[in-house]
């Protein structure tokens, strides 16, 4: 039985593997938006609302990311998709340096989440009793 030739950049399924580059290398915006599952729109919007991510512009306003604008990517869409921050709430984190609650799990951030889904647990508990008398 003979398998078929694999081009660069696919497996032998025949589907792309997401960061075919090497670790340090360049990216694209196209390249980032693939490999994060972000739309290209909202890495040039993030790029007018967050002054760390500047990537390099060459001719023609082509953007390349470099390693550190993609951890810092990846930890914004984090901050705002997983953890509810604002744009607001981001940008306030990235310039005072805080960590993000996954960052410092003994964080006050974390207790305050636990205290608070307790308190909305007792309350939702309260009104099931409430409304069976």
């Amino acid at each position: 039985m003979t398998v078929p030739p694999v081009r660069a950049g696919e497996q032998a399924t025949g589907e792309k593997v997401s960061g075919d580059k090497a670790a340090g290398a360049y990216r694209t915006i196209g390249e980032l938006a693939r490999d994060t599952g972000l739309p290209q729109h909202i890495l040039r919007y993030w790029e007018t609302r967050f002054p760390q991510l500047r990537p390099l512009q060459r001719a023609g306003n082509r953007r390349y990311y470099r390693p550190e604008d993609v951890a810092l990517v990846e930890r914004i869409a984090t901050m705002l998709n997983r953890d509810g921050y604002t744009i607001r709430g981001v940008q306030q984190a990235l310039a005072g340096g805080r960590k993000t609650a996954e960052a410092v799990p003994d964080s006050p951030a974390s207790a305050t989440g636990d205290a608070v889904r307790a308190v909305r647990d007792s309350l939702a508990a309260a009104l099931v009793a409430d409304s069976a008398r």
